[in-house]
């Protein structure tokens, strides 16, 4: 590619650059779905982010003849490095033009730069950490993402593994439909009534006039539930009550659940309506209409994205779980749900993927996670 230059992001002008690439990129794409840029700003450290408060990160942009054709970011996560007794580097918010020298020199800034700070290994794409969005799309580009999901064109598996990066770990995406519930398998449904029979358990909604302290206990299980989950690391007392305060914007009590046993917490299941149509058409931006598209036209929404059912480790293999994700069902049906998708979920996850193949559901996108643990070999 002509003039091809990498550089740092060091200015309000490239920042802009660096956000605004992606409409420039998936113009033409129907499956594209924009970003809401603010918060874009916020993971990108472009604003404050409490993710930040652990973790440092550098932008580079890409361009040909002065025209942006690609960006990356390398990002040292110390929260994970010491948690796990790594080395390790993170590159995210990847895209670029089809063309691997793009896309090898972009890779070669963000590793060099994590390099010079101590880094030995490298893994990607996390958007800035694996909880948020994260895994490239390898699989499953006929239809869009649902809500916090990523997406990318085909090609870009070629660009990251012609570079020397390999699969770590796949990220999986099971989608259901409302006519696949008279096929349940009807042993689940003896788990459901001999755990309620076993424990007790009382279910709830989130409550709404209390949602900011239900969506913290929500994250309070979320921290334990996934403590042994590979790559895992916990969000921060300050990331919580970021989350906190962005979540009880966009849920709705219909479509959570909380499993008490004894009065105390031990389950939650979050599901969040499928708001990319809207997002679409807001192009992604909250001001100065945007906000009130999102809150008044969401009852026209029929999707959701399970994000998390997340269960005490003590309880994780009693079916408390399934017990409180059936709780949403006749409230997801009385909102006029007709599709939900369940992501992500580990490969190496084999519960919660069996228990979804036995309910029916099926496998719609894989995305991937990639790591480089060799000098990379681009011969």
């Amino acid at each position: 590619m002509p003039d091809l230059t990498v550089f740092p992001v060091l200015n309000r002008k490239q920042r802009r650059q660096f956000l605004r690439f992606p409409w420039q990129l998936y113009r033409k794409d129907p499956c594209w779905i924009p970003p809401l840029q603010h918060h874009q700003k916020e993971l990108l450290g472009f604003a404050a982010h409490p993710f930040y408060e652990a973790a440092e990160s550098q932008t580079f942009l890409a361009t040909s003849n002065g025209v942006v054709c690609g960006r990356i970011s390398a990002i040292l996560n110390h929260a994970h490095n010491h948690r796990h007794k790594e080395q390790r580097g993170f590159w995210g918010f990847f895209e670029s033009v089809d063309d691997r020298a793009v896309a090898h020199r972009l890779f070669d800034a963000a590793w060099n730069w994590l390099q010079e700070r101590g880094a030995q290994t490298f893994r990607g794409p996390v958007n800035p950490s694996m909880n948020y969005e994260c895994g490239l799309l390898v699989d499953g580009f006929d239809t869009p993402p649902s809500f916090m999901m990523a997406y990318n064109p085909p090609y870009y598996s070629d660009l990251v593994e012609s570079w020397g990066l390999r699969k770590s770990q796949d990220l999986l995406s099971f989608w259901g439909h409302i006519a696949m519930l008279g096929s349940l398998n009807q042993k689940l449904d003896f788990v459901i009534d001999e755990c309620k029979r076993r424990f007790n358990i009382r279910l709830r909604r989130f409550r709404p006039e209390r949602l900011q302290e239900e969506v913290h206990i929500f994250l309070e299980i979320y921290n334990q539930s996934l403590g042994g989950t590979w790559g895992f690391v916990p969000l921060s007392n300050a990331e919580v009550r970021h989350l906190a305060g962005a979540l009880r914007h966009l849920l709705v009590p219909e479509l959570t659940a909380i499993a008490e046993i004894d009065q105390h917490p031990v389950a939650a299941v979050v599901g969040l309506l499928d708001y990319n149509p809207l997002l679409k058409r807001i192009n992604g931006r909250l001001l100065p209409w945007g906000f009130l598209n999102l809150r008044f036209r969401r009852r026209q929404i029929t999707r959701t994205r399970i994000v998390s059912t997340n269960v005490l480790p003590e309880y994780q293999r009693w079916g408390v779980g399934l017990v409180a994700l059936n709780r949403l069902l006749p409230d997801a049906l009385a909102w006029g749900i007709q599709e939900g998708e369940f992501s992500w979920v580990l490969e190496s996850n084999h519960l919660s993927r069996s228990t979804l193949e036995r309910a029916g559901a099926q496998l719609s996108k894989t995305y991937r996670l990639y790591d480089l643990d060799e000098v990379p070999n681009r011969t």
